[in-house]
C-alpha cells in the first residue's frame, strides 16, 4: 500500500535488528516516507533542535510523525516524549511508542506525557507485520497531521 505523502518519518530505534525488521517491512508495505533512525534520546532531540552533529539539514521538514522506543540509551524515550510534548513548536507532531514494554506504569505514564498512541512489539513475525500494517494505514496514509491540514485543505492559521 503507498502512502497518501511523502513526509519523513522519524524512528528513535537503538536496535539494528528491530530497525531492519521495520525498514523491511515498510519496503514491503511500499512506505515512500523519508525514514530518519535515531539510536538515542539525545540525537532525536538534536535533530528536531537542529544541534549537535545531527545530519538534519534546515530545509528538513519536520516528521509527521515520530515511531519511539523506550528503552534508548542516553535520553530514554520517556525523556523524549515529555521534553517534545512540553515544546510548543514541536508538541503537535505525534508521537507512537513502540517499545517491548506491557508495563501499565509505562502505558499511563506514556499516555499522560502526551503520547499519541502505544504500541508493544510482538515477537511473532506475523504479528509484528500486522502491527507496522496498522501503524502504516493509520499514521502514514489516513492521518492528516495538523501542519499539513492548514495548508492542503485550507484552514487558515
Amino acid at each position: 500500500m503507498a502512502t497518501k505523502s511523502y513526509e519523513p518519518l522519524l524512528i528513535a530505534e537503538d536496535s539494528d535488528e528491530d530497525f531492519e525488521i521495520l525498514q523491511l517491512l515498510m519496503q514491503q508495505m511500499q512506505v515512500q516516507n523519508p525514514i530518519y533512525r535515531f539510536t538515542n534520546g539525545d540525537k532525536v532531540l538534536d535533530f528536531l533542535y537542529q544541534e549537535g552533529d545531527s545530519d538534519r539539514q534546515f530545509d528538513t521538514p519536520r516528521p509527521s510523525v515520530i515511531l519511539l522506543d523506550l528503552n534508548l540509551p542516553g535520553t530514554d524515550g520517556r525523556d523524549v516524549l515529555e521534553q517534545l510534548k512540553q515544546d510548543q513548536n514541536l508538541k503537535e507532531i505525534p508521537i507512537v511508542v513502540f517499545t517491548t514494554s506491557k508495563n501499565p506504569r509505562d502505558i499511563e505514564f506514556c499516555y499522560r506525557k502526551g503520547a499519541n498512541g502505544y504500541m508493544i512489539k510482538p515477537i511473532d513475525s506475523s504479528e509484528l507485520e500486522k502491527t507496522v500494517q496498522a501503524f502504516v494505514d493509520y499514521w502514514l496514509a489516513a492521518n492528516i497531521s495538523p501542519h499539513l491540514k492548514k495548508h492542503k485543505v485550507g484552514i487558515e492559521e
